[in-house]
């Protein structure tokens, strides 16, 4: 059996390899899961990706399992805690931006009934398919991700400009930006079309 191809960011590191070949560009509906991956963009911000995945666990311990009914309600000892945390990245205006963002994240749902049919709604509830040959191709922002982040800052959410939004929906699916001969991109393709066909 020849080697598996994938998209050349993430070849060399076990961690980076397992998150492209099962997270990556599937398509997330769950607003639990969306959340998680909102908050850990945010984080990302100026920062990369790996750095992030090394500390999801202890994120994901800190922000009682992102739950942003939770995190919505945190207060000024909570948040002192969170700085003092090693396990995660000690920023206190991403820590107040991911409080705030919890709030915003539940108007929406209750504006939309759910926040994924809110964000889905910007590429019509299907996955925009890119032909890309090299990751390197991949834009940092698109029209798309300018137009998402300036709804959501609109809305209030914070560390959500439009670099970090087409990072979150590169990692959420609503686009396929896995490189065309990599393994993954039919596969992650092929969940589109369900999508499409639902």
């Amino acid at each position: 059996m020849g080697e598996i191809k994938r998209c050349g960011w993430c070849v060399g590191d076990p961690l980076y390899e397992a998150y492209h070949d099962e997270e990556w560009g599937v398509p997330v509906l769950e607003d639990d899961k969306l959340f998680e991956f909102l908050t850990l963009e945010t984080f990302q911000a100026g920062l990369s990706w790996i750095t992030i995945l090394r500390k999801r666990e202890n994120f994901r311990t800190a922000f009682d399992h992102f739950d942003y009914r939770k995190i919505a309600q945190y207060d000024e000892t909570k948040i002192s805690t969170l700085m003092e945390d090693k396990g995660i990245i000690r920023n206190g205006m991403k820590i107040r931006a991911t409080v705030t963002n919890a709030a915003r994240f539940m108007e929406v749902q209750e504006e939309y009934g759910s926040f994924s049919r809110y964000i889905w709604g910007f590429v019509d509830h299907s996955p925009v398919q890119n032909e890309l040959h090299n990751y390197k191709e991949a834009p940092a922002t698109t029209d798309l991700s300018e137009k998402l982040s300036k709804d959501l800052k609109k809305r209030g959410f914070k560390f959500v400009g439009s670099t970090v939004i087409y990072a979150h929906m590169q990692a959420t699916g609503m686009v396929n930006d896995h490189e065309v001969d990599c393994f993954r991109h039919q596969k992650i393709k092929e969940l589109g079309k369900k999508m499409n066909e639902a």
